[in-house]
């Protein structure tokens, strides 16, 4: 599967991996300023079934890290930089275990590689609403969604999926249908045999339940190598919300 990005600067590579119903553009702002002030060649990847990637039937861990894998090679990429925030830092985990020779370093944003239960039901049902409607308008859709979830910046974010039909009326560019038949794979957790050796920063943001401190002992077994660094006031998408403390952490261990 041949994925979509965004390509910024020159230098060394660093992937960036959305989380679940997110995209490359949600990092563009962080991308850009790691690219201008960094030597890094940044890639803001939408992952399969997301943004302006193809859309499968399939959606699993293994698939997005083979995935990841092909896009490397695509690009003629190795010692690279790998970054995923939620989903996207599971299958970067995993395209870490299985491709060490490809990955020079790991940074694994607010997720462990234990199981989660499914807890998108409602943001789910939201976009489903949406898409069964005839939307004529961005307020249309906010004021529909607002039904479902009433924080304005989950709905931002999630509006963020809208694209205009060729009518007028919007559409999702998310595969909807395909990621809640498998709304299982999203939270299911990594084999403990799979592990990986480089150098891996955990962020986690102060005010997130995602990483607690019991998972620590457990993330050390099956990545040797890393360090944790905490985030206060930020919550799950700590990059967007403490954008400045991040680039940090980041532009430091990088």
């Amino acid at each position: 599967m041949k994925l979509h990005s965004i390509i910024l600067g020159e230098g060394t590579p660093l992937l960036i991996l959305h989380g679940f119903l997110g995209m490359s553009d949600n990092w563009k702002t962080l991308g850009n300023k790691i690219a201008k002030e960094k030597s890094f060649q940044v890639h803001l990847v939408d992952q399969r079934n997301h943004g302006k990637s193809p859309h499968s039937d399939e959606h699993s861990y293994e698939l997005m890290a083979k995935d990841v894998k092909a896009y490397c090679e695509e690009h003629a990429l190795k010692d690279v930089v790998l970054m995923g925030h939620s989903m996207g830092g599971k299958t970067a985990m995993l395209a870490a275990a299985n491709y060490p020779e490809l990955i020079k370093k790991l940074i694994v944003v607010d997720i462990a590689p234990k199981y989660y239960k499914p807890h998108h039901q409602q943001i789910l049902k939201g976009l489903t609403a949406l898409e069964e409607a005839d939307l004529a308008s961005r307020q249309e859709a906010d004021e529909l969604l607002s039904e479902f979830i009433s924080e304005k910046p989950v709905r931002l974010f999630l509006l963020k999926n809208l694209k205009r039909k060729v009518e007028g009326t919007y559409c999702l560019k998310v595969n909807l249908e395909t990621l809640k038949e498998h709304i299982e794979e999203i939270g299911k957790g990594l084999s403990q045999k799979k592990s990986f050796e480089g150098p891996t920063l955990f962020i986690k943001g102060g005010n997130s339940n995602y990483i607690k401190e019991k998972d620590k002992e457990e993330i050390k077994k099956q990545f040797s190598l890393t360090e944790f660094k905490e985030i206060e006031g930020a919550g799950h998408w700590v990059h967007a919300e403490k954008m400045e403390e991040f680039y940090k952490l980041v532009v430091e261990f990088i």
